[in-house]
């Protein structure tokens, strides 16, 4: 996402092309943000579990798939750039806001959404700076 600018999109032929070809850039970067956060939390909440809730020691091979799996996801982020992990670790804090909700059903407070808020808007910084600058 952060690694791509106009440039990249010069190939269009119209701006209408080259918006909705941004448009899908970043959707598909975001969702690939979302998995990739989601592998990386469930490869340590299994430990987790095993370590500090009694779980089976099988809950480890899953969360070795899922590390595998979040590794793996890393390998196809637009670029290997720290704007790309800075941008990745904002879409992180809002996963993990939204795990600590709805998986280990603690209520969410104000600090909480602000928090999010401010670090997304962070992020969003970090990216338009990024394309501004081209």
């Amino acid at each position: 996402m952060l690694a791509f600018t106009s440039r990249h999109l010069a190939t269009n032929t119209g701006a209408f092309a080259g918006s909705e070809r941004l448009r899908l850039l970043i959707l598909k970067t975001f969702a690939l943000f979302v998995v990739t956060a989601v592998a990386e939390i469930v490869g340590c909440y299994l430990p987790y579990l095993w370590l500090r809730k009694n779980g089976s020691a099988w809950l480890l091979v899953p969360a070795v798939l899922s590390l595998a799996l979040f590794a793996w996801l890393l390998t196809l982020h637009p670029a290997a750039s720290g704007r790309v992990y800075a941008a990745y670790g904002g879409v992180y804090v809002a996963v993990a806001l939204v795990w600590l909700w709805k998986v280990d059903r603690v209520p969410l407070n104000s600090w909480d959404v602000v928090g999010v808020a401010v670090t997304l808007t962070g992020m969003g910084i970090i990216v338009w700076g990024s394309w501004a600058r081209g």
